[in-house]
């Protein structure tokens, strides 16, 4: 049975970036993000979401709870191809769409409060 450590690193190993880099982005330190990792701690109920949204899925499936979204072969198979994608563009089309989906995960997060 995977656990909370295991998605958080299988997570972060399908968008490609480092438990470092997950730190950074949620805004904690290196040696606390490899606590939860190595399931030694468990984060506070804010610091989950935090996670949560820098590895953009929901806090149940990081905690193991079943997903109500895609079904996860076709969400693998989603998240392969747009890093197929991404790894093509050069720096300044990278740069975009950062910008791109930073302004679409927000419209995302807005639209989903007022349902």
């Amino acid at each position: 049975m995977q656990g909370f450590g295991d998605r958080l690193r299988e997570r972060a190993r399908l968008l490609g970036i480092s438990d470092a880099e997950v730190a950074r982005r949620v805004g904690l330190g290196e040696r606390r993000y490899a606590h939860y990792v190595a399931d030694t701690r468990e984060p506070d109920l804010a610091t989950l979401v935090k996670i949560s949204r820098t590895l953009d899925v929901t806090p149940n499936e990081l905690l193991g709870v079943a997903d109500v979204r895609e079904e996860p072969e076709e969400r693998e198979r989603l998240v392969s191809e747009l890093l197929s994608v991404i790894r093509s563009l050069s720096d300044e089309g990278l740069r975009i769409a950062i910008k791109q989906s930073a302004v679409l995960m927000d419209f995302h997060r807005t639209d989903s409060v007022t349902e």
